[in-house]
């Protein structure tokens, strides 16, 4: 197999291949133009998004050609694959907003790589589609589609069940169409994506070969879930997104140092890209998971927010973490610590506990901010500076409370902290 076909297959970067022997043999014989496509629905990427990409800067560390095709005109429809239910139609123009983000996010993640690095080029779908004309359309490509065989794929059997719209029952077809155009313009001969795809991306390749005479390939990876189940880059809070307004530099950070021992060495080896050998050697029985949960954690935030951000964000984790040990660490460095400012005038007349965690966004509602501290789960800085428990609804946290900066540190649970600051 080829190298970096083997690299992606040792770090957990393979699902389903359409002919891993002639891609290999194709990936031997010099550098491949591939493409992963992500549409702009939202204004940031989260963690979750981003599998095909680290597996992207394998291939391009390989020297392969990397087309990021951001999907301006496919996101007017709406992927069905994966979802239960028919997205939201979103604007024209705030679809161009979504799109100049997530484009910036990917530049910078895919900044410069080690090896013989290959090039990155990016693309945007709307330039071929949406200018489109839908007689031309369906003579040319809907003829090659075959009705019976799009609904044996798992992306569209899932939505029969809840209801299929007309309009992303064509999402296949452009998809497919997104790939002709590619192969057309330049030379891209491999579509890689997430395992849900794999209906999508088979399709594409039959309609090049049907059109153009020409074999191209698709390769998948699994649809990474946690070891409880869970949804891979979801936290209690929600989505973890690249954008630190969207989610705290701080919060990223410990989305990673708080995975479940299970899942270290997998995350290690697919979400950094430190050698094979060094993340099994901290991932190895009888060695400490915490000290690996930190470089992992260190490693991600580096990659996606930099490394001066990273040492902010594990400054900020040691200190907090020395409270729980009983320490008193809340006077370090907190700066990295999710930060609200509330006025100082709140706490000079006592401010309402239910209140500030509701508007410190430890509590979505104050009907949850109750719920907090009637479970034991609310905890504010106290003189000593360590954390004491908030027992009392009705509590009312004063100007004695806070430190001689004029702040004050809160905790939801077991991990969630926020520094409040005055003014």
């Amino acid at each position: 197999m080829n190298n970096a076909l083997q690299t992606l297959k040792e770090r957990g970067f393979y699902a389903q291949c359409t002919d891993p022997e002639a891609l290999s043999a194709l990936m031997d014989a010099g550098p491949v133009s591939f493409y992963e496509g992500t549409d702009p629905t939202g204004p940031s990427l989260h963690i979750g998004h981003l599998v095909p990409f680290f597996a992207g800067r394998h291939l391009l560390a390989a020297g392969h050609r990397f087309i990021v095709l951001v999907g301006g005109g496919t996101a007017r429809i709406g992927d069905p694959s994966g979802k239960t239910e028919t997205r939201q139609m979103l604007s024209y123009d705030t679809l161009d907003a979504n799109a100049a983000s997530i484009q910036a996010q990917l530049t910078r993640f895919l900044g410069p790589v080690t090896g013989a690095a290959g090039t990155v080029n990016f693309a945007n779908n709307k330039d071929w589609l949406a200018g489109l004309n839908y007689i031309d359309f369906l003579r040319e490509i809907g003829s090659h589609f075959s009705v019976n065989r799009m609904l044996s794929f798992e992306s569209y059997k899932m939505r029969m069940e809840t209801g299929l719209s007309f309009i992303e029952f064509n999402y296949q077809l452009l998809q497919s169409y997104d790939y002709l155009q590619l192969y057309r313009r330049q030379g891209c001969r491999l579509q890689i994506g997430g395992d849900d795809q794999w209906g999508n991306i088979v399709a594409g390749a039959d309609l090049i070969r049907r059109i153009e005479g020409a074999e191209v390939y698709g390769l998948t990876f699994p649809l990474i879930t946690r070891a409880d189940g869970k949804k891979m880059g979801k936290s209690e809070k929600g989505a973890v997104f690249l954008d630190p307004a969207k989610t705290a530099v701080y919060d990223f950070f410990q989305y990673w140092r708080n995975i479940q021992d299970a899942d270290l060495r997998r995350f290690l080896l697919m979400f950094t890209f430190l050698p094979v050998d060094e993340c099994e050697a901290l991932a190895a029985p009888g060695k400490n998971p915490n000290e690996a949960k930190e470089r992992l954690a260190w490693e991600v935030t580096a990659l996606i927010h930099g490394k001066d951000e990273a040492d902010k964000a594990l400054a900020g984790v040691r200190a907090v973490f020395g409270d729980r040990l009983g320490g008193d660490c809340l006077s370090g460095d907190r700066s990295a610590l999710p930060t609200v400012s509330l006025p100082r005038s709140r706490f000079e007349a006592g401010y309402p506990v239910v209140e500030l965690l509701s508007d410190a966004k430890l509590a979505v509602s104050r009907s949850e901010a109750r719920r907090l501290v009637e479970q034991g789960g609310a905890f504010v800085q106290a003189p000593s500076g360590g954390l004491a428990a908030i027992a009392a609804l009705n509590a009312a946290i004063g100007i004695d409370a806070l430190d001689d900066r004029g702040e004050l540190i809160l905790r939801a649970g077991k991990k969630r902290y926020c520094r409040v600051v005055t003014g």
